[in-house]
């Protein structure tokens, strides 16, 4: 071994560390020279600013333009305005400090802050800046999920904003954020169509402002919206928009939540993999921007995405992961949702007494969001917000009244009369009143009646009462009696649920298994006929409209399978859209729609069926009690040489 060259080449060594470390030391301080230089330009912009004392926020914000994130920066802002007395200035310093606290989840210093500046420019008189803060309030309570404070503080903001008639760009500008947090507030209501309208009176103001970024706010919203509808397409439509004008803008954090609810999409399309190319690296943009908001979701998705592709340990590692911070930053909705992840995981995993804790603690916290006193409250406000507006027109009306009322108390008689004439309008309304629900009662009782009848219509009665002699003549009495049975089970079941407005899922498919069972004895047990649920599904305790299903069953028999050669097959598959709706699809094999409205046209005896239009008259009465409105689709179902194979009809009913 040679020591020398050893030891020359240690030195070598030596001498390339060095030469790294001093590399390394200059260009550090290099770039902290360049930070002081950089931030002592913007020390001056703020000196000059506190001088000046610009009165507006884009006066100040064009000074200081993205420094206004600046921590730093920020408090020496702070500080200089004060020591000058420079009101305007606190205020707009306490809401970027309070801002950048919301930003990292710190919800309780934020609202310290805003609420600072909000003294501050109620004391300075300034209402751009009291606006402001106001709409910034509603912005941290709303992220913390306190619906009915949030609410509070975007419409008093709304209000004042709307007060001015001269309205500068800030006001305007302060009028879109507040329409945009009260459409957040609507969304988290589940009134998704009064969210939408929010946001697009929103979109409007900020095309006629060239607000870019707003643009890209409101398309996001009113795609969040839209999936919650269920409308998955356009609201990826919607999220692609965003993104496209967060791209244009340069916006870091709107480019996070875009390809967040992109890869959300593609999730619910089943595009797990696609959806994981997409939030694995924005993960790690949103812990780099240090939003724990954005970042626990993006958590809770990539848990999502695992859980389908069963890699349950990573998806196990990534929703607690979200879970911790939303219990530490206390994220109500955040924690529902990591809990009912990691039910449904351990689900599919068989830990089925693991997984019911897991539910219920979701459900824990889902109450804790939507208590009906919450709940109430707000659509109080919703409704006083909407007739805000015509608050000037009703003061009028005041007025006049009290011209009225002076008026009526110098002419005794005039008054007489028209308390007369208030009472008689009164006696008319409740007797046109009382009329009215006695035509809905005697209507919803003829329905019922029609219902019972098509249900029971001789022609059906007839002929499996034949079937059934047919056995007897044949002396079958094993098959006489089994389907005798039967026969009388669903005539009795059918009697039953004619006097309920709704039975349970299973008793419908019971009653459904009857029926079909009686009627292939008439095609000589040659009816396949099947049902498939989805396990989601609970039919113990999903109700739906009584005796609903025999009429599209009835017509996939008669009017498509009758008359068809070879296999006869009806399939009924039962699936959850979401939580709002139940999916019901009847597909038949048959000869296809258009097939048999040709062969009903050459019969001479044309039989008319009314059980499809009494159903949708029955689902309409029934869907009144929800917010959300039944659905009936009728597919033609080709082959790939476009020949007809058959028919599909889809019921989409309102559940609890």
């Amino acid at each position: 071994m040679n020591f020398n060259n050893q030891g020359t080449q240690f030195s070598y060594c030596a001498n390339s560390a060095k030469w790294v470390i001093s590399l390394c030391f200059f260009i550090h301080s290099f770039f902290l020279a360049a930070q002081v230089y950089n931030n002592s330009i913007y020390k001056q912009k703020i000196d000059s600013i506190v001088k000046a004392k610009s009165k507006t926020y884009l006066e100040i914000e064009g000074v200081l333009g993205e420094k206004k994130q600046d921590t730093l920066l920020m408090n020496y802002f702070l500080e200089e305005s004060f020591k000058k007395k420079y009101v305007v200035g606190q205020a707009f310093a306490y809401n970027q400090l309070g801002t950048k606290y919301r930003n990292l989840s710190q919800y309780t210093k934020a609202i310290k802050l805003h609420k600072k500046a909000l003294d501050v420019a109620v004391e300075a008189d300034n209402l751009e800046f009291t606006v402001y803060s106001l709409n910034m309030l509603g912005v941290v309570y709303r992220r913390s999920d306190a619906i009915k404070t949030a609410l509070d503080y975007n419409q008093k903001a709304l209000a004042l904003a709307e007060s001015v008639k001269n309205k500068s760009e800030g006001l305007k500008r302060s009028i879109n954020v507040s329409l945009n947090s009260i459409g957040n507030l609507y969304h988290i209501l589940e009134q998704y169509d009064l969210a939408i309208n929010k946001f697009r009176l929103s979109l409007k103001y900020e095309e006629e402002l060239g607000n870019r970024l707003g643009l890209a706010i409101n398309h996001q919203n009113i795609g969040e919206a839209q999936e919650e509808q269920g409308k998955l397409r356009a609201a990826l439509i919607s999220y692609e928009t965003s993104l496209a004008y967060n791209n244009a803008v340069n916006s870091d954090k709107g480019k996070v939540i875009c390809k967040n609810s992109i890869a959300q999409i593609y999730i619910k399309q089943d595009r797990f993999n696609e959806a994981l190319e997409i939030l694995y690296p924005t993960l790690l943009l949103s812990e780099e921007l240090g939003d724990k908001y954005i970042t626990t979701f993006i958590e809770m998705n990539i848990g999502w995405a695992n859980m389908n592709l069963n890699k349950f340990d990573e998806a196990e590692l990534h929703i607690l992961n979200g879970l911790n911070v939303a219990r530490k930053y206390n994220m109500p909705r955040a924690i529902s949702m990591g809990y009912k992840f990691l039910s449904e995981m351990e689900s599919l995993k068989g830990n089925y007494e693991v997984s019911l804790k897991h539910y219920k603690k979701g459900i824990e916290y889902e109450k804790e969001i939507t208590s009906v006193r919450n709940l109430r409250y707000v659509n109080d406000v919703i409704t006083r917000y909407e007739s805000e507006k015509k608050t000037n027109e009703i003061e009028a009306l005041k007025k006049d009244n009290e011209i009225v009322r002076l008026k009526l108390k110098k002419n005794r008689a005039t008054l007489l009369i028209s308390g007369i004439s208030l009472l008689l309008l009164a006696v008319i309304l409740y007797v046109l009143y009382r009329q009215h629900q006695l035509k809905n009662d005697k209507e919803l009782l003829t329905l019922e009646q029609r219902m019972l009848r098509s249900q029971m219509n001789p022609h059906f009665l007839f002929n499996s009462l034949n079937s059934i002699k047919l056995y007897i003549i044949n002396n079958e009495k094993k098959n006489a009696v089994h389907y005798l049975n039967k026969f009388s089970k669903l005539v009795r079941k059918i009697l039953e649920a004619s006097s309920l407005k709704e039975i349970s899922l299973a008793e419908e498919l019971e009653t459904a298994d009857l029926y079909m069972n009686i009627e292939d004895i008439r095609f000589s047990n040659n009816i396949k006929y099947s049902v498939i649920i989805d396990r989601s599904v609970d039919v113990e305790h999903i109700k739906i409209p009584s005796l609903i299903l025999q009429p599209f069953l009835e017509n996939a028999l008669w009017h498509g399978l009758s008359t068809k050669q070879g296999e006869k097959i009806i399939t009924v598959h039962i699936t959850k859209i979401q939580e709002e709706f139940i999916k019901i699809s009847v597909i038949d094999n048959g000869i296809g729609r258009k097939a048999s409205e040709r062969i009903k046209e050459n019969k001479v005896l044309k039989r008319q069926s009314l059980g499809v239009d009494i159903t949708k008259e029955r689902l309409a009465n029934f869907s009144k009690d929800y917010l959300n409105s039944f659905k009936i689709e009728f597919v033609d179902l080709y082959d790939n040489s476009k020949k007809a194979v058959g028919t599909e009809v889809i019921l989409t009913i309102p559940i609890i």
